[in-house]
């Protein structure tokens, strides 16, 4: 079991930026990958970014790419998503997820085995 807990959401003002932090506990060497979804209000859940625990090497949504970063310190066994250049389309409830295969794509939803509560990202303009 891995146990997944999102921090850092709030209110940011359109063009700014913000910092989430996932903390990841448990069974953490199990994890290959960790990634982070987004649900905007009326909208499905929806890959925004991934991160190989290995290598780090990341993966990102179309609509974030050059604005978000991942990042990973596996010495804390934490994983942050830097978003920049933020629009109204950014809010959303952010959410982490820990991957415990080895895949060549981590955008869909079923490739996660756990999932944190999530946390609200809002973006005024």
């Amino acid at each position: 079991q891995v146990q997944l807990v999102e921090s850092g959401g709030g209110l940011v003002q359109a063009g700014g930026s913000h910092r989430l932090s996932c903390a990841a506990s448990g069974r953490t060497s199990s994890s290959y990958a960790m990634g982070w979804f987004r649900r905007a209000p009326g909208k499905e859940r929806a890959f925004v970014a991934a991160i190989r625990r290995s290598d780090g090497r990341a993966y990102y949504a179309d609509s974030v790419k050059g604005r978000f970063t991942i990042s990973r310190d596996n010495a804390r066994n934490t994983v942050y998503l830097q978003m920049n250049s933020l629009t109204a389309d950014d809010t959303a409830v952010y959410y982490c997820a820990s991957s415990a295969e080895s895949y060549s794509d981590y955008s869909y939803r079923g490739r996660y085995n756990y999932w944190g509560q999530g946390t609200q990202v809002t973006v005024s303009s």
